[in-house]
């Protein structure tokens, strides 16, 4: 890899992580479900994603470790996110007094 597209990418993932941790403080605590319930969408193509890269490389070794690692946590941000969202429609159901 060139170490030029090696500072860029590093660059680019440091500005990710600083650009996440800003919104998602400032994101109010009444949208955070609704938007956690959206994220799941996008944790769903990292999801096909992983799994499609895990079998394309010139050195899979590095591939399957980095594509297992996506697969696991993508999919335990997905669960979590139904969880949470199940949680979130389950306080909107009208309660039965028996």
């Amino acid at each position: 890899m060139d170490s030029s597209l090696a500072v860029s990418l590093t660059f680019i993932l440091l500005l990710s992580i600083f650009l996440g941790v800003e919104l998602i403080s400032k994101v109010p605590s009444t949208l955070h479900t609704p938007l956690m319930s959206g994220s799941n969408a996008i944790s769903g193509i990292t999801l096909l994603g992983a799994m499609s890269l895990a079998g394309n490389s010139d050195d899979p070794t590095i591939v399957v470790v980095l594509g297992s690692l996506a697969v696991f946590f993508a999919t335990l941000n997905v669960v979590g996110g139904y969880f949470v969202t199940d949680r979130m429609l389950e306080m909107f159901k009208k309660k039965d007094n028996q």
